[in-house]
């Protein structure tokens, strides 16, 4: 045990055989897997949350409270700028070129921000310009857990809404029914998604079919609808009503929410699966089913305002749709709150997040993974927006400005994309930004007036999420500042060692050092040799790195150096979408290295850092505060890298910031 091959550079023949495991469909490829089945797949998991805003978009554009008139002409151009919002934003901007920004496959604004900020290091750009960059990047995380806690309280009571329409005794149920579906689909996280995803696509296959089916009937009725394809309506009813017309854009950007999910949910399905599922089945069952509502309401006028999708269909076929609808709402919330564990894991990996429980729920699909802790917290949260709102037209004005807020971001930040990944010109570049924003902003802008409305709420989380992120991440640093002093090169502790300066007892085993800092001496080794007077045999120093891109294969993972006296460092690169495990750490080095390590006689030595907050470090005392109480809940380094607690000693260090 702990001897080492005569060369630590050199790796086994065995190593080909030693796999990654499980590979995420969009990091690495998607070997033989067709195509059109991954089309098929993306159904359940990308196109959940924008597949059903036919349940509550077309009514909220409609409301009587814009103080609109029901006319033909304001009926046809709501429906024109509905198609054309989805045309630009949806099938230009993200099929098109959004999703040609991917980091190895992977997307969302984590995988853009990592994908964008080395080539601004390397370029020579300012530390503030470089910040601003990471500022908005993590605006757009924000606004994007946001909506993740959203999504599920809108979709499932606008679903579950439909009741009162087919068995109006029951509406007093409405709010209780929705809470109850909730719950059960939060309690149902941590048993996984792996099982019941094999019904998401057909699930969503049938809600696309049925819901193009349900708009034909309405269009052959009144053909002329189809009139709205020309835009000129939709200048027309901006212009002709004024501040009515503008703030209709209000609500018409619900029909595209979701959209945002195409790229952040790309490294399951990749962009050509995803974009073969949206042209010829999403986006053509969505503009019937608008078509659709908009014709019934031609026909009916203000009797159906109230909930023209439900209207559609009459007698007992209410209720069967209502049962597909609340599944189809219940996918919708699945994927993002899904998404919402990607972006906590991806956050921990970036050191902007406290580590969390991470369990992967899947023996096939690495990406899908339940985290515990946000889990309760979006179920908590929804909870309180169902109960708070009462009405999926009250949650809607709370809906838009995540939404946009996070589209805007990602726009501007395709910019960088553009001029550092794709070397396009300056004017290029501006070019496709203003393209991108000019219809953009002024969603945004039209949504600023429901702040008092509902809009509040994605800004105060916004706020907090953002707020709790950059104070660990400057908690870390400051932290780090602290300990500074207290690291010193590992080649002079190993000079010391062999020379007789440091007297220790050699005992046999491993120890294992885990330390934020490579070639430097972790403090809980000087504390271990001074107060214990010991010194295992083996010495493993082991330090874990996060790389800017989703997954790094096996072979790349480890970095070995032996500084002699049996002390060797390892250097684990990790993609910031894969979760580190030190047993697996140990395998490789054994595999790659001739490191051999026996468990029964292996320790692993853990600092745990005592904060106090009165110290000279330049952060607000609040800050200070709340980064302790983080450092306090966040998950022990035993969890999180998979540590066998009953081989692990903790060393303590009081350090005040």
């Amino acid at each position: 045990m702990g001897q080492v091959a005569s060369s630590t550079d050199r790796k086994f023949e065995a190593m080909s055989q030693l796999t990654e495991g499980p590979q995420r469909a969009g990091a690495h490829g998607h070997g033989h897997t067709s195509i059109w089945w991954l089309a098929f797949g993306s159904l359940g998991v990308v196109y959940g949350d924008i597949g059903t805003s036919v349940l509550y978009s077309i009514k909220e554009c409609f409301d009587p409270k814009h103080g609109m008139p029901l006319t033909e002409a304001n009926v046809l151009g709501v429906c024109s700028l509905i198609i054309w919002a989805i045309t630009f934003v949806v099938s230009i901007n993200y099929i098109v070129f959004i999703m040609r920004a991917d980091n190895n496959g992977e997307g969302g604004t984590m995988a853009l921000l990592s994908l964008i900020t080395p080539r601004f290091n390397q370029s020579g750009t300012t530390k503030r310009s470089t910040s601003v960059i990471i500022m908005m990047g993590l605006v757009g995380a924000a606004l994007f857990a946001a909506d993740g806690a959203i999504t599920p309280a809108i979709s499932v009571l606008s679903a579950v809404e439909g009741i009162a329409i087919a068995a109006p005794a029951l509406s007093s149920g409405v709010i209780w029914i929705t809470v109850a579906i909730l719950v059960g689909l939060f309690l149902f996280q941590s048993g996984g998604t792996e099982k019941v995803a094999k019904f998401f696509a057909p699930a969503m296959l049938i809600w696309f079919t049925v819901i193009g089916l349900m708009g034909i009937p309405h269009i052959l009725k009144h053909p002329g609808i189809f009139a709205a394809f020309n835009p000129v309506w939709g200048v027309k009813l901006i212009m002709n009503n004024g501040w009515h017309g503008f703030m209709i854009l209000g609500s018409v950007v619900l029909v595209i929410t979701g959209g945002e999910a195409l790229y952040a949910d790309m490294g399951h399905f990749g962009r050509s699966a995803i974009r073969m599922a949206w042209f010829p089945i999403v986006k053509p069952a969505l503009i019937l089913n608008y078509l659709g509502q908009a014709a019934l309401i031609l026909e009916k006028g203000t009797s159906v305002i109230k909930n023209p999708f439900y209207a559609m269909v009459e007698g007992w076929l209410v209720y069967p749709l209502v049962l597909i609808a609340t599944i189809a709402t219940v996918i919708a919330s699945q994927a993002l709150i899904t998404g919402s564990f990607s972006l906590a894991q991806q956050a921990i990996q970036l050191g902007f997040s406290p580590r969390l429980t991470i369990k992967h729920t899947s023996g096939e699909t690495k990406g899908q993974i339940y985290v515990p802790e946000v889990n309760h917290l979006l179920m908590v949260v929804c909870i309180l927006l169902v109960f708070m709102f009462q009405s999926s037209s009250a949650l809607a004005g709370a809906y838009g400005i995540s939404v946009m807020g996070t589209m805007i971001i990602t726009s501007s930040l395709m910019f960088l994309v553009a001029r550092r990944r794709w070397d396009w010109s300056l004017w290029q570049a501006i070019l496709l930004v203003i393209f991108f924003l000019v219809v953009e902003i002024p969603f945004f802008l039209a949504n600023l007036p429901k702040i008092a409305h509902g809009g509040w709420f994605p800004i105060v989380m916004c706020i907090i999420v953002f707020t709790a992120m950059t104070t660990w991440k400057k908690g870390r640093s400051a932290l780090a500042k602290r300990l500074q002093a207290k690291f010193y090169p590992i080649k002079d502790f190993v000079k010391r060692l062999g020379e007789g300066d440091i007297e220790v007892k050699r005992v046999k085993g491993t120890a294992v050092f885990m330390t934020p800092n490579p070639r430097m001496t972790p403090p809980a080794l000087l504390h271990h040799v001074e107060h214990n007077q010991v010194l295992h045999e083996q010495v493993i120093l082991l330090a874990i790195v996060t790389a800017d891109v989703p997954v790094v294969p096996t072979k790349d993972i480890l970095e070995v150096h032996s500084f002699g006296e049996g002390i060797y460092e390892l250097i684990a690169h990790y993609g910031f979408m894969q979760t580190p495990k030190v047993g697996r750490i140990l395998r490789i080095a054994k595999a790659q290295y001739g490191i051999v390590t026996d468990e029964r006689d292996t320790t692993y030595y853990l600092g745990r850092d005592i904060l106090l907050t009165d110290g000279p470090e330049k952060m607000w005392k609040w800050r200070k505060t709340l980064f302790a109480f983080l450092s306090r809940n966040s998950v022990s380094a035993t969890a999180y890298f998979g540590i066998p607690a009953n081989r692990v000693v903790e060393l303590g260090m009081q350090v005040n910031l």
